[in-house]
């Protein structure tokens, strides 16, 4: 019972008694008819009756409102307000994507250590990880749309090997490179497409399905093109292994995405279900391929120097832009035009950097690739954040 209540009550009571008095001494002042004062205290009885049930309504109340207090159900937290929470989540975490990377690249080339447990013989499993997450949000039409445009297939190959190789030997000029270091900047940009970038593509809201054939085509093209290019421009050929880079893009690229496609085929509802989950996928495994690439070779990247630096990411930004407007003038749509964009920008570095370590003599020849490595992933993940947050 609150204060308020009991001093509604001793009010009432003493109201009570007085009225009980002064109505007999009336009565018997006045001679009141005995039927009346009889009367009087029967009315008085009523009255206070009505008081103490009013108290126990009172309080009556006040108990069932603690009640339902206590009783009142915790909020249920329902599955779709945890999707969308998780949603949220993975949409900031794969929006840092290019911090990510930084952090590892810094990590790596400071601390070797923190990366190099991650073995050459993981790669094969983390880039097919990579492209299987890719490939259950893609499906069979979408492979059969890019059939139909064969052009945008066709500029991102000539800005693959025709736009990138003259731009890295140009910026190599500029900088004053010579021998070595020039060699690697134009083995840079004569290799085939990165397969992280199927991943800043799916990021970016481009095409994915063309972004795969794209990879594919500049990665099997990369057996006749990279040579050549090699050849013509620095006068030596540079033997490669043709039907191990066959085999290594079957398994990398081409095996596992036909699996994420047969799964979303087969299972298209647990497939959309685990779409909110794959970008995470992939920006874990880049971070780790891209960490393990420069752990590999830190001493070369510390021993580089600015103006390399500058020019590896010069050549990947500037390429970038290069395969954007060279689709943009051809009147393709926004979604090709960014695809061909991030497909020119982000080259196999880390493949790059595996035949100047086996086919060229000179050690340096490798640097511009270990440098490479860090900002071609860097630039394709802030073209793909960038392009996240605009409308197609």
């Amino acid at each position: 019972m609150t204060g308020l209540e009991t001093t509604r009550t001793d009010a009432g009571q003493q109201a009570l008694k007085a009225f009980q008095r002064v109505a007999h001494e009336e009565a018997s002042q006045r001679s009141v008819a005995p039927g009346l004062a009889q009367l009087l205290p029967g009315l008085a009885a009523a009255i206070g009756l009505a008081l103490n049930q009013r108290k126990g309504g009172l309080r009556g109340l006040s108990t069932a409102r603690r009640a339902e207090d206590e009783e009142a159900p915790a909020p249920v937290v329902t599955t779709e307000e945890t999707e969308s929470a998780f949603k949220a989540l993975s949409t900031k975490f794969c929006n840092l994507f290019a911090l990510w990377l930084a952090i590892a690249a810094i990590a790596a080339v400071k601390y070797p250590p923190s990366f190099t447990w991650v073995q050459s013989s993981y790669f094969t499993g983390l880039l097919g990880l990579l492209m299987f997450s890719v490939g259950i949000t893609t499906t069979v039409d979408d492979f059969k749309a890019c059939l139909t445009r064969p052009g945008a297939v066709a500029i991102n190959f000539l800005s693959c090997y025709g736009i990138m190789p003259v731009l890295a030997y140009a910026i190599a000029k500029a900088i004053g490179a010579e021998g070595s270091i020039l060699a690697g900047m134009v083995l840079v940009g004569s290799i085939n497409g990165g397969q992280a970038s199927n991943l800043c593509t799916l990021i970016a809201g481009g095409d994915v399905a063309l972004s795969v054939l794209m990879t594919t085509s500049t990665t099997i093209g990369c057996i006749f093109m990279t040579p050549l290019i090699c050849k013509l421009v620095l006068g030596a050929i540079v033997p490669i292994d043709a039907m191990g880079i066959v085999v290594s893009t079957f398994q990398v690229v081409l095996a596992p995405i036909f699996l994420g496609v047969a799964a979303n085929t087969l299972a298209p509802g647990l497939c959309k279900a685990c779409a909110t989950y794959t970008p995470v996928v992939g920006v874990i495994s880049t971070v780790l391929l891209v960490g393990a690439s420069v752990a590999k070779c830190a001493a070369p990247i510390l021993n580089a120097g600015l103006p390399l630096q500058l020019a590896c990411l010069a050549l990947h930004l500037l390429g970038g832009i290069l395969g954007y407007f060279a689709t943009k003038v051809a009147n393709f749509d926004e979604r090709t035009c960014r695809t061909v964009a991030i497909e020119t920008a982000m080259k196999s570095s880390a493949f790059g950097f595996l035949l100047a370590s086996l086919h060229f003599g000179a050690f340096n020849v490798r640097v511009p690739s270990a440098v490479s490595v860090v900002w071609m992933a860097i630039v394709g993940s802030v073209l793909a954040v960038y392009w996240k947050g605009k409308p197609v």
